[in-house]
């Protein structure tokens, strides 16, 4: 059809006169939908309505890509239709951690195992030895020889291939010094297929609660709702870096329990998204022993373990704290996740990850598993990249050096972001913001004037929205408001990732100082 609509086109504007000009517009706007087909048009005939979704999907929320963001991606469009038409030329994305959107570099290692595993023919080419480093080239005909029919193209055994399990459970005995079973890692496309299928198979009604911390990834908050469970918070505190008391976990649990709600796991997330603390030890040992002495399965989302910034804290994995406390297989349920999008590689487009779950009986292993198999396999590139970076270079391999000089230059670079931005905001007036110890992110706490938040009331959005919003709109700076991450009642925050390059930041820095001390003057008092 389009093929003859063009010809038709064409040759009646060839005869160049006027009438045969008309001629060809008045045929081709017969061909347009008419109104009642387009996207505007009435669809209350249509079987499905809003109000006949599934609930659970009305009440699911994800503010990292929400109302904030699409108003970006709007102004993005028309910064590029009509340059000026903004007092800003750019739109700087802070609202996510994607660190190749950013223009973070991948690291050549794992880029160039994952062009020979996907192109093996090249392989046998005399000119790669010339284009790839030779221990590439070795581990990808090592990874092709654990592929059934050597293709990254094929269906994989529904945990993922075992040669990859084989190579991230070294990894993890590696990092942690006690012994992983292959058979305890499910690999999926990056960590959030993990948390959705253990929502799925722990949560049966509304009366089972997930504890889940405050502020949180929205990621826990929207795949609760969608598998029909309650959401029990626990609070961070603020005034002490985001840390997590158990007395107010055993609180929480408590008035759980008295609401008639089965509390059946306890999510830590470590280092903090979107708070950026790093649990100590010592912690991380007394929630241990909370969650086996109240008998939850602990979800421990550790895909933040490479990145701490700060010499005092050290990420400690709960499965290393559990067996060192000497609990076992059979003494507490615990299931940890760990994604490729995050760390110092950032691939978040691959979509690679695993969790590695442990404490469960074969029984329950074997449901597991039939979820798992109902999506067939996660995609071959992600496995081929969780292995990656759980067996990555080590010393005496060619790509040792220039593998660890990437590294270092990206977590480095990372931290000089973090701290700038921090000193940045704790300048700002009446913001406060805790040190960025880990992940990617920093959440300061915006305390708004009265008039702001009367404004806000009067917009019918939240106080922190409202002023993400104006931020946005003034500067081009895309951050999520604090209440799309849950927050105590009466504070207010925002989400700033530490990503954008190096040379951004001091642009990012004097766009919202400017910004910031003509909000509060315009809104004080």
């Amino acid at each position: 059809m389009r093929r003859f609509v063009s010809y038709r086109a064409r040759n009646l504007i060839s005869t160049t006169t006027t009438s045969s000009l008309l001629a060809a517009f008045r045929f081709l706007s017969t061909l347009q939908p008419s109104s009642s087909d387009s996207m505007g048009s009435d669809y209350s005939s249509t079987p499905v309505t809003r109000d006949t979704l599934n609930p659970k999907v009305l009440n699911c929320e994800y503010a990292v890509r929400g109302e904030i963001v699409t108003l970006a991606q709007k102004l993005q469009e028309e910064i590029k239709e009509n340059p000026g038409s903004h007092p800003f030329d750019e739109i700087l994305y802070c609202n996510i951690g994607n660190p190749q959107s950013l223009a973070q570099q991948p690291i050549t290692f794992f880029r160039e195992v994952l062009a020979l595993c996907d192109h093996p023919a090249i392989l046998d080419k005399s000119e790669t030895q010339g284009l790839f480093s030779a221990d590439a080239i070795e581990r990808a005909f090592q990874i092709l020889d654990q592929i059934p029919g050597r293709a990254t193209g094929a269906y994989s055994h529904s945990q993922g291939i075992k040669g990859l399990r084989d190579t991230i459970a070294s990894g993890i005995e590696a990092r942690d010094g006690y012994p992983v079973d292959p058979n305890d890692l499910f690999l999926t496309d990056g960590a959030s297929p993990a948390v959705h299928m253990m929502m799925q198979l722990l949560i049966r009604s509304e009366n089972d609660g997930i504890l889940c911390p405050i502020p949180q990834y929205p990621l826990y908050s929207a795949s609760i709702a969608l598998h029909g469970g309650t959401l029990v918070p626990y609070y961070l505190d603020e005034q002490t870096g985001w840390g997590l008391e158990i007395s107010e976990l055993e609180q929480q649990l408590k008035t759980a329990k008295s609401k008639g709600i089965d509390v059946r796991a306890l999510v830590v997330i470590n280092p903090g998204n979107p708070t950026g603390q790093v649990l100590g030890e010592a912690n991380q040992r007394e929630i241990v022993e909370f969650c086996k002495r109240e008998g939850l399965v602990l979800l421990a989302d550790e895909v933040y373990q490479e990145n701490v910034y700060v010499p005092d804290k050290k990420f400690h994995s709960f499965k290393k704290v559990s067996r060192s406390m000497g609990y076992g297989e059979k003494d507490i349920s615990l299931v940890s996740f760990q994604s490729v999008s995050k760390g110092f590689y950032g691939e978040c487009g691959k979509r690679g990850g695993y969790m590695e779950v442990t404490g469960f009986s074969p029984e329950v292993r074997e449901q597991i598993y039939k979820v798992a198999s109902v999506n067939l396999c996660s995609n071959i590139s992600g496995q081929i990249l969780a292995s990656l970076i759980m067996s990555p270079p080590k010393v005496g391999d060619e790509s040792y050096v220039s593998f660890s000089a990437e590294k270092e230059g990206i977590l480095s670079s990372l931290a000089r972001r973090a701290k700038t931005l921090e000193d940045a905001l704790n300048s700002l007036e009446g913001v406060t913001c805790n040190r960025a110890e880990g992940a990617m992110y920093l959440f300061p706490r915006i305390n708004l004037p009265d008039k702001a938040i009367k404004a806000a009331e009067a917009a019918k959005t939240a106080p922190d929205a409202f002023y993400a919003k104006r931020l946005l709109n003034a500067t081009g700076i895309v951050v999520v408001p604090g209440s799309g991450f849950r927050q105590v009642p009466g504070t207010w925050h925002f989400r700033c990732t530490i990503l954008p390059q190096e040379e951004k930041i001091p642009a990012i820095v004097s766009r919202l100082t400017e910004f910031h001390e003509k909000f509060m003057n315009e809104f004080r008092g």
